[in-house]
């Protein structure tokens, strides 16, 4: 597969078979930013997904037909919550999150609700979400919270 192209991709269902697959991506992609900020633990980090997991808003993305990440979209204050958004290593970088993403607002854009998420402090997904149209809200030392208007 040409490294420079996104690859074909669908969007299935996850269910709880997927949870243990999720939860070790979701530690492989996050511990550095955590060990930047000095905030991986080995544990948390997995039991953190593990308490909120919820299936029914967890969408599993393949590429080429092989698991390829996960991203979660969950009613939230009237809009959508963007949640556990990870892709492998191997799929990073080659407009398979943007493809993803693109998606994912042509559906809140035509339900016309807001969508909002956080990122870690330095991480290079925020740069990833500012390109789609996702401006600061608010941020602490360790979370940059940020929100998405509608668009039309």
């Amino acid at each position: 597969m040409d490294t420079n192209t996104c690859p074909t991709w669908t969007l299935r269902p996850a269910d709880l078979r997927d949870v243990e697959t999720i939860v070790e991506l979701r530690a492989a992609v996050m511990r550095p930013d955590l060990e930047r900020l000095g905030r991986y633990d080995e544990h948390r980090v997995r039991q953190r997904l593990r308490d909120g997991f919820s299936a029914e808003h967890t969408s599993v993305v393949l590429a080429e037909g092989t698991f390829a990440g996960c991203v979660a979209l969950s009613p939230h204050r009237g809009g959508h919550r963007l949640e556990h958004f990870y892709l492998s290593p191997a799929h990073q970088g080659r407009g398979l999150g943007s493809a993803v993403l693109r998606g994912l607002l042509a559906r809140t854009d035509a339900e016309g609700t807001e969508v909002r998420l956080n990122v870690l402090q330095g991480s290079a997904a925020r740069r990833l979400y500012e390109r789609h149209g996702f401006v600061l809200e608010d941020e602490d030392p360790v979370d940059v919270f940020m929100v998405r208007a509608p668009r039309t």
